[in-house]
């Protein structure tokens, strides 16, 4: 998808759609700026749309920064951490090793758009690696110690769902799922299982699941409290 890079908002995703009617803005699961448009409309459009649409811009930005975003040391997904500083030289956001260094420079803010968009870059980064490490893995244990049977793994980041099943036995898996509890990770792989003999969620599809993880509606509900955005 190309991309616009805004000296306020840092790097733009710009999403064309056959089905898209208008322009739209929201923040993607990244954190980044995500603008979504007819397929037929110039990238032109899309940056008229960012130049006059700034304040708007703002509210969604902090809005989304109010319950995500990163200005404290912090455990990150299963074995990586995020370390902030100060320094009084170049913002720089790097990884060493399981730690993610954000040094921000003294005079800037660490909420920052710009700021918090590298921070999330090494995040994604970071949560993607544990993932492709640990989801197929685990997806392909509980498959076999359950009887299931699929065809691939995806690891994504590319929508707000911890995971999908397609018709032809396809399962997506968030990278957002080693921020949670490894019992609920192992819920919503049981539920994308499931949806391998059910793709609805019809009584049969929530009895299948029941017989795999009883504590299920637990889980469902723990599961609320949580976000796949970063």
């Amino acid at each position: 998808m190309p991309t616009i890079t805004d000296s306020e908002f840092g790097e733009i995703v710009v999403k064309k759609q056959g089905l898209a009617k208008n322009i739209s803005l929201r923040i993607a699961p990244d954190g980044r700026l995500r603008v979504t448009m007819p397929s037929y409309a110039p990238l032109l459009a899309a940056k008229t749309v960012i130049k006059t649409s700034r304040l708007q811009i703002r509210k969604l930005l902090d809005q989304h920064q109010s319950q995500f975003s990163y200005t404290t040391d912090q455990q990150i997904g299963k074995s990586h951490s995020l370390i902030i500083r100060s320094t009084a030289g170049a913002t720089t956001v790097k990884t060493a090793g399981t730690r993610i260094i954000a040094s921000i420079n003294e005079n800037e803010y660490i909420a920052a758009a710009a700021n918090q968009q590298l921070i999330r870059q090494k995040i994604a980064a970071a949560l993607r690696k544990e993932a492709k490490s640990y989801l197929p893995r685990r997806l392909s244990f509980l498959a076999e110690e359950h009887g299931f049977s699929f065809k691939r793994t995806k690891i994504t980041h590319a929508s707000s769902r911890w995971g999908s099943c397609s018709s032809t036995g396809t399962i997506s898996l968030n990278i957002g799922l080693m921020n949670l509890p490894f019992e609920l990770i192992d819920y919503v792989i049981i539920h994308e299982l499931c949806h391998t003999r059910h793709m609805n969620h019809s009584a049969s599809f929530w009895r299948e699941v029941a017989r795999f993880d009883p504590g299920y509606k637990i889980h469902r509900a723990e599961l609320k409290k949580y976000s796949p955005h970063i």
